[in-house]
């Protein structure tokens, strides 16, 4: 007997009176779920393994195949995938189910890549490839999966990646399709892992179209900030806005190290200056949008996220730029310090850990591009060493002040004894 049948039917049981509640419990009890899951596994493994070695023997042999029996494998091997998710999804086993069917959207895309080498199809036509990111669209939204649709964006990726490095151009279709089909799908049902896989992949695809076009690497801030701003805009839990823009952040955070550790001449200019007054306009427009979606989501608290994106490498190259990045990793790792101080969502530990690190990290790049050559190293250990205790008795204080001002639970309070 199943556990999802006794869990889907035995709430009736209990409404019809032919069992209890009691006697409910005693027989989930008896199929508890991670037995079940273990041995639902089982099976699946062997099938795949069984399937691997035919899969090797059929690859040893391929080219000797006749073209319709390579059809007949092909065809065979997709319905069979789909059939096998389909069974295990009405039976309850939702895990499995979405594992075969990932598996037969896999199995589509090698299937036509191969029909393609079978017939020799031109060799630059990757149309082939847009029906595949089609499908996973498709399926994602037809039985409701974020592991398919999380699955739907790598490979979306990967045939944005062979349209660049490969074909030498930017697929706007797969890019529509992917990130606003699957946008429109984490809209519906946010989630933090698919978030962050979408921003990824909207910054990999807006990598791609700067690449493509020749233009300078840093016009990839606008698109990747403004989906940083569209985060500002969604009224979703705090957890799910990060996941959006978490991945811009972390752009636009590892740029301005980079500009701190590798900035020594004007060699950059030639790729990183754009024009001033086109780019600095962009900037600002997107700017606008995430400074009025943060003031009606009462976000503005995070603005200073924008620090990491002055565009300090107008500067001439050497000290002047090393010191005015500098200046921006320390007051943004301040900003997060503070923001952390002031958070009331929960998010106040994992902000102090994270701009306790965001300080050291300025701290130790302060060190190797200012202080290598003239400071002794013992003496900038002393004052790392100091700085770091200070930062670290600051932040226990800050956290007993804000456990001594936490009100006592309701079963701690000592109430009068009644008479």
């Amino acid at each position: 007997m199943s556990r999802k049948f006794l869990e889907t039917e035995t709430p009736a049981w209990v409404q019809d009176g032919l069992i209890t509640e009691a006697q409910r419990q005693q027989l989930l009890a008896r199929y508890p779920a991670e037995a079940v899951a273990a041995i639902g596994l089982l099976p699946l493994l062997g099938s795949l393994l069984l399937g691997l070695s035919v899969l090797s023997v059929l690859a040893a042999n391929w080219q000797a195949l006749p073209p319709t029996v390579r059809l007949g494998l092909m065809l065979g091997s997709l319905l069979g995938a789909y059939a096998a998710g389909n069974y295990f999804l009405r039976r309850g086993n939702r895990s499995v189910g979405q594992g075969l069917l990932a598996l037969g959207l896999l199995l589509f895309g090698v299937d036509i890549i191969l029909t393609s080498q079978l017939y020799q199809l031109v060799g630059y036509d990757a149309s082939g490839l847009l029906a595949w990111v089609v499908a996973g669209v498709a399926l994602s939204f037809v039985y409701e999966s974020s592991w398919l649709a999380a699955l739907t964006l790598g490979i979306a990726a990967a045939v944005q990646t062979y349209y660049a490095w490969v074909l030498g151009s930017f697929s706007y279709a797969t890019a529509l399709l992917s990130l606003g089909g699957i946008g429109y799908y984490w809209g519906r049902r946010p989630s933090v892992l698919l978030g962050q896989v979408l921003a990824t992949v909207v910054l990999w695809q807006a990598a791609a179209l700067v690449a493509v076009s020749h233009s300078k690497i840093t016009w990839f801030f606008i698109p990747a900030m403004l989906l940083y701003a569209v985060g500002d805009w969604l009224p979703r839990a705090p957890a799910a806005t990060r996941a959006l823009q978490g991945p811009s952040l972390v752009a636009a955070y590892l740029f301005t190290l980079g500009l701190a550790l590798f900035g020594e001449t004007d060699q950059y200019a030639g790729l990183l200056r754009p024009p001033l007054l086109a780019y600095l306009g962009a900037l600002a427009g997107v700017f606008v949008v995430s400074f009025i979606g943060k003031r009606r989501q009462g976000r503005l608290a995070s603005l200073p996220d924008w620090l990491l994106l002055l565009p300090g490498f107008y500067l001439p190259g050497g000290l002047p730029l090393a010191v005015a990045t500098l200046v921006v990793l320390y007051c943004y790792a301040g900003a997060v310090l503070l923001r952390a101080q002031r958070a009331t969502d929960g998010s106040g530990p994992e902000q102090l850990t994270l701009g306790a690190v965001l300080f050291v990290v300025a701290t130790m790049v302060a060190y190797f591009r200012l202080t290598w050559a003239f400071l002794d190293k013992s003496l900038f250990f002393l004052l790392g060493g100091v700085l770091l205790l200070s930062l670290s008795w600051y932040l226990r204080r800050r956290n007993a002040q804000a456990l001594a001002n936490t009100p006592p639970a309701p079963d701690e309070r000592k109430f009068p004894p009644t008479t």
